[in-house]
């Protein structure tokens, strides 16, 4: 489809090379005024080909016969220029737009005389298009079918909502999708509302087409650093060599080299750098020392060179004030002849041209001859006062001579001096790096002293941590070992009360039984068999009682009044662990029998489940004794 493009210099250049003079440029229209309306070209290929020549045909130029007007020659569609861009539309002429007829819709133009339907700004990269009006029937292909001819389209994401948006493969398909904004479309005859609407086309921003257009501008940076930075570097000096390091190889082809007069440069530029590096030591110093004495081997040889250049400068001063002195020579002769030409016998005898000739280029020589003079007598004035400088000098020569050994000598002395200024230079250097190693081993001292005192300090503060846990502990044994005998107390207080009660009541049993002896003798035979029964059981009691002696009865109670203290329970060990404190001599073994023989008193109980199972002794004599 072909639309009128935003540059109108492309119409300019198509008629340049047609041979034809521009038209519209300078503000002339491109048609005469009688033409008020420009053709557009459409989608159809008929309606492509014809051209409205309605108004054309009124105007006088206009050929009928040929189709053209007169005083233009015929249009080759091959010759260059064609084909490239319509002509644009002059902003003073409206543009008609014609029916465009698809395959299954057909496009109407809007009313010409209406202002240009509005749209966005255009985002930058734009390949998208906004598409609204569409009728309610409208399907994809019928989109595609309208819209392909304005070139290749990558997407298309119709709504419901009877619009659409469409991103075609250039930037240029969204100028000519632009061009339909107005149009209304009918789908094949239907007059129905939903098979027609009225299009509206818009730029749209998708992000696609930013990063597109983001990537692309990013290649373009990258392009133009990259040319910048080529003609940088090609206007950059080229960078130096990079000094190798220092090696007693390397030392060896350096003193090599710098005993060669064409490798003399390049070796001086390494030896600065590895003395300025800070490559001479103690090891390395009689291989500098030579190398600067060979360095020092070529002040002579670079002496007579200058001497050979001065020389030679001499000479060629001299060529050259015999070469000027000889043009000097000659010139005088031209100016001669000039001179004689223009005495009467021979000047009446030339034209008045020919004179006025002789006369100015005698001048012009003269001018010449006159410089040339300055120039030569300006060499011989330098001569002048350089013979007598000399001759100044020359009586101070006999002074110079006598203080050249002088001088020697002193220069002699300055070597000797800077000699033993470089050595003292170097044995300041040594003691520095054998200050250097004594301050790294005294600070690696240093860092494994400080290293052994933190760790002394750590393990200080765990044995004094560990102290603080024992002095509590032992505090707390100390209150367990002040409550064990208090209840110790206890017990024997308990014990003593039964022994005496026992005692009384013993007594009142003799006392009882002397009163019923004396009142009733009869009785006697039962009392004795009543007394006998009481005392047998007493006598079993005894017998049975599981606590064999004092010490047992002691221990019984101390292990009441412990596992009392600890309600949940505790271990044979742990009982035994308590025990042992009071009495060494006290075995697992023999509490452990003395606790199951009284079952009244403790019990034992299994806690845990599996490998962690475990017997624990309770103290449960609150329950033996209301149970007896």
């Amino acid at each position: 489809m072909g639309l009128p493009m935003s540059d109108p210099t492309a119409w300019a250049t198509a008629m340049n090379n047609l041979g034809m003079a521009p038209m519209g440029m300078t503000g002339q229209p491109l048609l005469p005024d009688e033409v008020k309306h420009v053709v557009v070209r459409c989608f159809d290929k008929t309606t492509m080909s014809k051209m409205n020549t309605h108004h054309l045909s009124r105007h006088p130029d206009f050929d009928p016969a040929l189709g053209m007007m007169t005083g233009i020659p015929p249009i080759n569609p091959m010759m260059p220029g064609l084909g490239i861009v319509p002509p644009p539309i002059p902003p003073d002429m409206p543009a008609v737009k014609e029916i465009i007829h698809c395959k299954s819709c057909t496009l109407f133009p809007p009313n010409p005389h209406l202002p240009p339907p509005a749209t966005r700004e255009r985002p930058p990269g734009c390949k998208t298009v906004f598409v609204g009006g569409l009728p309610e029937n409208g399907t994809e292909q019928i989109i595609m079918e309208v819209f392909e001819q304005c070139g290749e389209v990558i997407a298309i994401r119709k709504s419901k909502k009877n619009f659409c948006h469409i991103r075609f493969a250039e930037e240029f398909m969204v100028d000519k999708a632009l061009y339909l904004s107005g149009y209304r479309i009918r789908l094949g005859s239907s007059t129905d509302k939903k098979d027609t609407g009225r299009l509206h086309v818009d730029f749209a921003q998708a992000r696609d087409d930013l990063y597109e257009w983001e990537c692309k501008q990013r290649m373009l940076a990258r392009e133009e650093r990259h040319r910048r930075r080529l003609e940088e570097e090609r206007f950059h000096p080229p960078s130096p060599p990079p000094v190798v390091h220092y090696s007693d190889h390397e030392c060896s082809i350096v003193a090599e080299k710098l005993k060669d007069d064409t490798k003399f440069s390049e070796a001086v530029q390494t030896l600065l750098t590895w003395i300025e590096r800070g490559e001479v030591n103690r090891r390395t110093a009689n291989n500098f020392y030579s190398m600067i004495q060979s360095a020092n081997s070529h002040i002579r040889r670079l002496v007579n060179e200058k001497a050979a250049h001065e020389k030679e400068m001499e000479e060629a001063k001299e060529k050259f004030k015999l070469a000027l002195s000889g043009i000097l020579v000659q010139f005088e002769q031209i100016v001669a002849v000039y001179h004689s030409a223009s005495k009467q016998k021979a000047w009446d005898h030339f034209t008045k041209a020919q004179r006025k000739n002789i006369s100015v280029w005698c001048k012009q020589a003269e001018e010449i001859r006159n410089i040339h003079n300055d120039e030569l007598m300006g060499i011989r004035r330098e001569e002048e006062m350089e013979m007598s400088d000399e001759e100044i000098e020359d009586p101070s020569e006999m002074k110079e001579t006598d203080e050249s050994a002088l001088v020697s000598q002193v220069e002699a002395l300055k070597e000797e001096n800077d000699s033993l200024r470089w050595q003292l230079d170097a044995y300041r250097n040594e003691v520095e790096l054998l200050k250097q190693e004594h301050g790294k081993a005294s600070r690696d001292e240093d860092t494994t002293k400080e290293q052994q005192l933190k760790l002394l300090q750590q393990a200080l503060q765990g044995m004094q941590q560990h102290l603080l846990k024992v002095q509590d502990e032992y505090k707390k044994r100390e209150a367990e070992l002040e409550k064990v005998k208090e209840d110790k107390l206890k017990i024997e207080t308990l014990l003593e009360t039964l022994k005496e009660q026992q005692s009384v009541a013993n007594e009142e049993d003799k006392e009882r039984d002397v009163t019923d002896g004396q009142g009733n003798e009869s009785s006697m035979p039962r009392v004795c068999a009543c007394s006998q029964e009481k005392e047998c059981p007493v006598e079993k009691t005894l017998s049975n009682s599981p606590v064999k002696s004092e010490r047992e009865a002691l221990l019984v109670g101390i292990i009441s009044t412990f596992l009392h203290v600890h309600p949940f329970g505790a271990s044979i060990e742990y009982i035994c662990s308590y025990l042992q404190r009071l009495d060494s001599k006290i075995c697992t073994t023999e509490v452990e029998v003395l606790m199951t023989r009284l079952q009244t008193t403790f019990k034992q109980e299994l806690s845990g489940v599996g490998a962690s199972l475990e017997k624990k002794w309770k103290f449960c004599g609150f329950d033996g004794l209301k149970m007896t």
